[in-house]
């Protein structure tokens, strides 16, 4: 899996739009019925007074994997939830990103650190 802990914290906003925000900045947006949900920095969140209520670390499990794959996801919720760890999981194009709460990001490292060595899910 070879996972990467992207470096600083990161929040979820619902915005009726992105308009304000500049798009490199944005790391994820799904639209829901409820508003557009944006994963951004803690950062640029406070630089532009948006409301949050999780910050996370992101984690990116760097092994190329495909949107059909069967069991990845199962075997690394598994993982950390065994650890009470829990996880905001999306599928990316190539890779997947894990969102942790920020306080466990060392441990949930640990954790997928030792599901790579072992060549698991």
């Amino acid at each position: 899996m070879k996972p990467k802990l992207n470096e600083g914290e990161y929040v979820f906003c619902c915005l009726d739009n992105v308009e304000n925000i500049d798009s490199n900045k944005i790391i994820g947006t799904f639209k829901e019925d409820e508003g557009l949900t944006v994963i951004i920095s803690k950062k640029e969140a406070i630089t532009l007074g948006l409301s949050y209520s999780f910050v996370a670390a992101w984690i990116t499990l760097t092994i190329h994997s495909s949107l059909e794959a069967v069991g990845l996801t199962a075997a690394f919720s598994n993982a950390l939830n065994k650890k009470g760890i829990s996880c905001n999981v999306i599928a990316g194009y190539y890779h997947d990103h894990i969102f942790v709460k920020i306080a466990t990001k060392d441990e949930a490292m640990k954790i997928l650190n030792n599901m790579s060595k072992n060549n698991q899910p």
